[in-house]
């Protein structure tokens, strides 16, 4: 289901996924809650994603996640010191904290090719011409570096760019006009 990103989540797009998991009577209004209240911290805590398994219907109807995991923007930590001090290093790839000491982006794939970019786009055409140099698939030797997001708005050197604005909705505007 498709939540346009300027109006949210609504109670009818909760209801429709509640009926989309066969639940009926109290089960349907204790999980618009819950979808309501996670989708509220998806956005309000800047996550880049919510991931729940399992999520269960308990013996009164309440629909409750017995397992969690979210994963934040890096970009918005800022806004969120509390989500930066529950960080736990140790699950974290250790190469890719290496990069961060050094304010690079690090992903750590399969395969013996690097590359040092500031733009997916840029990464992939050139991770893809590597590839077909050394005729081996493009996903399967993969690892990319790139500079951090205020680095990449200031030097970017991909045909790319990331451009800002004034205003951090500018880009939903533009969305959403260009949905019209």
């Amino acid at each position: 289901m498709a939540i346009d990103p300027v109006s949210g989540l609504k109670p009818y797009h909760a209801r429709k996924i509640a009926f989309g998991l066969g639940l009926t009577g109290t089960q349907v209004g204790s999980c618009v809650k819950f979808l309501t209240a996670m989708y509220a911290a998806f956005i309000g805590l800047d996550a880049s994603i919510v991931e729940i398994n399992p999520l269960v219907v308990t013996g009164k109807g309440d629909v409750i996640a017995l397992d969690a995991k979210m994963n934040f923007d890096d970009n918005g930590l800022f806004r969120h010191k509390e989500v930066e001090e529950l960080r736990d290093a140790d699950e974290e790839d250790p190469l890719e904290l290496e990069a961060g000491k050094h304010e690079l982006n690090y992903i750590t794939l399969d395969g013996s090719i690097g590359c040092m970019v500031n733009g997916a786009g840029l990464a992939m055409a050139t991770m893809t011409s590597s590839s077909s140099m050394a005729a081996r698939r493009p996903t399967s030797s993969m690892s990319a570096a790139a500079p951090p997001r205020s680095a990449s708005r200031s030097r970017s050197r991909s045909s790319c760019r990331t451009r800002t604005s004034k205003h951090p909705d500018q880009h939903l505007r533009r969305y959403h006009a260009l949905r019209r």
